[in-house]
């Protein structure tokens, strides 16, 4: 089996949480990604938020969200993803950059259009009553 290691940002507001749409995917995704070589996960977290959506995560108010798995979407049977994410506020103005094509914001009725694990994370937030 093939585990796919990414931090993740979970950012709700109004109960709606911020996702991502690469170029060239037709599902959306929480902003974040795999770590680079020597990486903890909060370097991880601000280096690929500020790459994706140009703004700064603030360290002081970064707090563990959960760690969750799936089936990778788009990749072999067999492919894990496991995403461990936090929450952050951030400092900036959230704008696509890098490789992302759009940035939105999403509620639970939109839980078909996320990959599997989001769609887990989905659930969870939508059972606690962060996610409407």
């Amino acid at each position: 089996m093939t585990v796919i290691d990414k931090i993740a940002w979970i950012r709700i507001e109004n109960g709606a949480i911020l996702s991502t749409r690469s170029h060239g995917k037709d599902v959306y995704y929480l902003p974040g990604g795999k770590r680079e070589p020597g990486e903890d996960d909060l370097a991880t977290l601000v280096r690929e938020i500020d790459e994706e959506l140009a703004v700064a995560i603030r360290p002081e108010s970064v707090t563990p969200a959960g760690t969750f798995e799936a089936q990778a979407h788009g990749r072999h049977k067999g492919t894990t993803v496991r995403m461990t994410c936090y929450a952050a506020d951030y400092q900036g103005t959230l704008t696509a950059s890098a490789e992302i094509a759009e940035v939105t914001w999403l509620g639970y009725a939109d839980r078909h259009r996320v990959s599997p694990v989001d769609q887990i994370i989905f659930d969870r937030l939508h059972q606690d009553g962060q996610l409407r």
